[in-house]
C-alpha cells in the first residue's frame, strides 16, 4: 500500500464538472461524444428524473420525461429507481433500474436493464430480471459489458443487497437470459460484525436508528470493474476493505455448476480502504473510490497502489466512469450524511458534485 494513503495533505488535481442543488445523484458515465448522464435513486429525495443528461449546465430527463414518471413499482415502460447508468464500447447507454423506490421490495418489470441509442435517443431494449434472478431483497447496483461473448455480449451486475443474498447476476443481451453467480458467496458479502470499522469524517460508519443501537453496515458486493482483456470481473463489498475478482469465462460458462465458478475466485487482497465505485482502464489499472480517506486509488497490474486524488471536497466518492477524453468522472454524494447513519438527522450539505481528474488512459473497450 502506497505511503500517500496515509497522509490527510491534498493530493492531485480534482476539476468540478457539475454541481447538485437537489436529489443526490450516484451513477455516472461520460459517451465517446462527450456526453455525460448521471442518475438519481428514488430513496427519499425529491427525484423529477432519476435518470438525467448534463446539458448546458442543467440535468435534463434522459431519455426523456415519460421514461421518468413510472406508474408503479412494477412499470416495466418506466425507469423506477435507477442506481447506475454506463456507455458501452458501442456508445450505447445502458440504465440499471433497481426496481426499489425507498428500497421497497422488489416486483417483477421493476428490475430490468434498459438500453437507449444515444444517435436517436429511443430505447431500443429493456431487459427484464424474473423473480429467481432479481430477488426481492436484491439491489442491482452497477454494470459492466463484455460485447465479445456470446452472439451480442454479456452483462455482469452486482447484487449489493444489505438485507438478502448477495452475488453477481450475468446477462446475454441478445436473448435477454440472466442468472445469478457466487449466490450468497463470502466474497460477495459484508465483513462479519466487529471485524470491519470504518471511519468516514472522523465518526463510525454504521446503521444508526434514531431509536435503537447502532449496527454494521451489511451492503455487499458494489463495486464492480472488468479487467483490460476481460479475462477477471473484479468486485467488492461495501463493507469491506478486500477486494475479489472472478472469471469471467466461468461466470458465462453455464454447464458449470457453482462450486466450479467459486473455485476461480481470488482474494487480490486488503485495499487499505473501504471502497464504493470501481473501475477500469485501458492500461490494465484498476480505480477505486476510499471512502474513509475522500480519496481514489489507483491499482498497478503488479499489485502496486497509489493515489490519484485526494480532496476534503470526495465526501463519499462513490461512482466512476472513465471518459474516452482521458478524464476519470467521479460522484461525491455524501452518502455517509444519510439519516439512517446519523440517527435519524440528515447531515448533507447541497450542493453535490460530480468531479473529474486526468489520467493517461481511456476506458476499457472489449469489442469483437
Amino acid at each position: 500500500m502506497s505511503d500517500e494513503l496515509t497522509s490527510d495533505e491534498p493530493l492531485g488535481r480534482l476539476e468540478t464538472v457539475h454541481t447538485f442543488a437537489g436529489a443526490m445523484p450516484t451513477g455516472v458515465t461520460v459517451s465517446r461524444q462527450g456526453r455525460i448522464f448521471v442518475n438519481f435513486p428514488r430513496w427519499g429525495d425529491q427525484v423529477d428524473a432519476t435518470v438525467a443528461e448534463v446539458r448546458d449546465g442543467a440535468c435534463v430527463p434522459y431519455p426523456d420525461q415519460d421514461w421518468n414518471e413510472p406508474a408503479g413499482d412494477d412499470d416495466a415502460g418506466a425507469f423506477v429507481s435507477v442506481q447506475s447508468v454506463v456507455v458501452d464500447p458501442t456508445d450505447r447507454l445502458w440504465v440499471l433500474d433497481t426496481g426499489r423506490p425507498k428500497l421497497q421490495p422488489t416486483r417483477p418489470g421493476g428490475p430490468k436493464l434498459v438500453c437507449v441509442d444515444l444517435d436517436t435517443d429511443l430505447v431500443t431494449q429493456t431487459i427484464l430480471f424474473p423473480a429467481d434472478v432479481a430477488l426481492p431483497t436484491s439491489y442491482l447496483n452497477d454494470v459492466r459489458f463484455d460485447l465479445r461473448r456470446r452472439s451480442a455480449g454479456v452483462a455482469f451486475l452486482t447484487d449489493s443487497s444489505n438485507s438478502g443474498p448477495n452475488g453477481i447476476v450475468v446477462v446475454d443481451l441478445a436473448s435477454g437470459t440472466s442468472w445469478r453467480r457466487l449466490h450468497d458467496h463470502p466474497s460477495t458479502k459484508a465483513e462479519p460484525p466487529g471485524t470491519f470499522r470504518p471511519l468516514v469524517e472522523g465518526r463510525p460508519f454504521l446503521v444508526c436508528p434514531p431509536d435503537g443501537p447502532p449496527s454494521p453496515v451489511a451492503t455487499g458486493s458494489d463495486g464492480i470493474a472488468i479487467s483490460a482483456d476481460g479475462s477477471r470481473l473484479y468486485y467488492c463489498p461495501l463493507a469491506s476493505r478486500r477486494l475479489y475478482s472472478v472469471s469471467a469465462d466461468a461466470l458465462v460458462d453455464r454447464a458449470l455448476d457453482d462450486a466450479e465458478v467459486a473455485a476461480t475466485v481470488r482474494d487480490e487482497g486488503d485495499k487499505g480502504s473501504g471502497s464504493d465505485g470501481l473501475e477500469s482502464d485501458d492500461a490494465g489499472r484498476l480505480y477505486l473510490t476510499a471512502y474513509e480517506q475522500n480519496a481514489i486509488l489507483r491499482r498497478h497490474p503488479d499489485g502496486r497502489f497509489e493515489t490519484v486524488v485526494r480532496d476534503p471536497r470526495l465526501l463519499w466518492p462513490d461512482t466512476m466512469s472513465v471518459g474516452a477524453d482521458r478524464y476519470l468522472y467521479v460522484t461525491a454524494n455524501q452518502y455517509h450524511r444519510q439519516p439512517d447513519y446519523s440517527g435519524g438527522v440528515d447531515r448533507r450539505r447541497r450542493p453535490y458534485a460530480l468531479f473529474r481528474v486526468g489520467i493517461d488512459a481511456g476506458p476499457v473497450a472489449l469489442l469483437p
